[in-house]
């Protein structure tokens, strides 16, 4: 259920280079005191790789969720298909967190002293405002340089790091729907007539109902303590107007009520019952040409924004985190800018065309769900799956490719 956002995408990849001879320090803007509530899911082929970084223990307190099933109805009740998910499909789960209790956990991991290597520092209130890739500079608001081996721009979609590296601003793209997202404390569910042969809000299961051009996806978090959902809506049928990708900006009960005023019942009585309603204009960007110049690289949002439609944002973030990981282990401890910029470019070469399929294919699924004219499902949640979640890293994906 989206991505991963800035302050935790910088995290993650601390956490995966973390190593004795690498001192890494995160630059972030914001004063790092919370992130967002939401919940989000890292899919398998995620899951696989943050598990094998040795931090299970920091988010077991985030009272995480293994999803076992997306299913899908019609706004009539009908099952049009389910795909039930367990470990022995892809090697591992797909888990479901709120999204402030990652954060924290990957924080606490990040700057442990238990794991292997330097703990990370971490600068907060520090806005990077240019950066000099061949160099290896980044200049911060106050004026002051810091220059580095390696700078990661894992700064989102209004990135600064991507305009030093494509030598111009290349800025979101409207993608004409927004989201509704919500989340509710589970207990505020009670007494709404709820068919549990569609919901049941306690059980760990990802359900969509789709009509005509709008779908609702929601299912529950934090040990079933939260209940999430985002109701997708084509900017032109919407009764309000978004302008900001932002995920907090306030939407209206009554205009979300109105737009999905077809939907069951039940459904509009759970929306009323949300404290808050946040309304985010879906924004991503096309394919870009290079993450990479000199000493600095693009991941994440930065390098492939894309839309929640298959829920793989906050997963291609962890895979460029991998990716990361698996090709700079390679460099000598003192690398030549020469030698970092032929890695990197090794690691856009691993990541470029399966990350720009995905944000394709989260385009393709943003499609109206429903045939026009006699309103009949047609979406089908398993078609990419198996190429999405079957991943084994970046250097398998790299020689595979090759041996095409």
């Amino acid at each position: 259920m989206g991505s991963l956002g800035e302050e935790t995408s910088s995290i993650v990849i601390a956490i995966a280079l973390r190593a004795p001879n690498r001192k890494i320090t995160i630059l972030e803007r914001s004063r790092m005191l919370r992130e967002t509530g939401a919940l989000i899911s890292l899919q398998p082929n995620a899951s696989k790789i943050v598990s094998s970084w040795g931090i299970d223990t920091f988010l077991a307190s985030c009272k995480p969720m293994v999803d076992k099933a997306f299913r899908l109805f019609d706004i009539s009740g009908k099952l049009v298909n389910e795909v039930k998910l367990n470990t022995s499909m892809f090697g591992a789960d797909r888990i479901v967190y709120h999204r402030q209790d990652l954060h924290s956990a990957l924080l606490s991991a990040a700057t442990s002293t238990q794991l292997s290597g330097h703990a990370v520092e971490v600068r907060t209130g520090t806005k990077v405002v240019s950066c000099d890739p061949k160099a290896g500079i980044v200049t911060i608001e106050t004026g002051e340089n810091l220059q580095a081996d390696v700078i990661i721009g894992a700064d989102g979609i209004h990135s600064v790091i991507r305009t030093a590296v494509l030598g111009e601003e290349q800025g979101a793209i409207p993608t004409g729907i927004s989201a509704y997202r919500m989340l509710l404390p589970a207990d505020l569910l009670k007494g709404i007539d709820i068919p549990l042969d569609i919901l049941d809000p306690a059980d760990p299961v990802t359900t969509m109902v789709v009509g005509h051009d709008r779908r609702v996806i929601m299912g529950p978090g934090r040990g079933a303590e939260m209940f999430g959902i985002v109701a997708l809506v084509p900017d032109e049928k919407g009764r309000e107007k978004s302008t900001t990708d932002s995920w907090v900006a306030e939407g209206s009960t009554e205009a979300l009520v109105e737009v999905f005023a077809d939907f069951p019942g039940w459904m509009l009585d759970i929306f009323k019952r949300a404290p808050d309603v946040a309304l985010w204009q879906l924004r991503d960007i096309d394919p870009l040409p290079r993450w990479v110049r000199g000493r600095a690289i693009l991941i994440g949002d930065a390098a492939h924004a894309m839309l929640p439609t298959q829920g793989q944002g906050a997963s291609q973030s962890i895979e460029d985190a991998e990716a990361l990981q698996a090709f700079l282990a390679d460099l000598p401890a003192r690398p030549t800018g020469d030698q970092v910029e032929r890695v990197l470019n090794t690691v856009f070469e691993a990541r470029f065309d399966r990350a720009s399929l995905i944000q394709r294919y989260s385009r393709q699924q943003a499609r109206p769900g429903t045939d026009a004219k006699s309103n009949t499902v047609k979406l089908d949640p398993a078609e990419f799956m198996k190429y999405n979640c079957d991943y084994q890293g970046a250097k398998d994906w790299l020689s595979k490719s090759a041996a095409k």
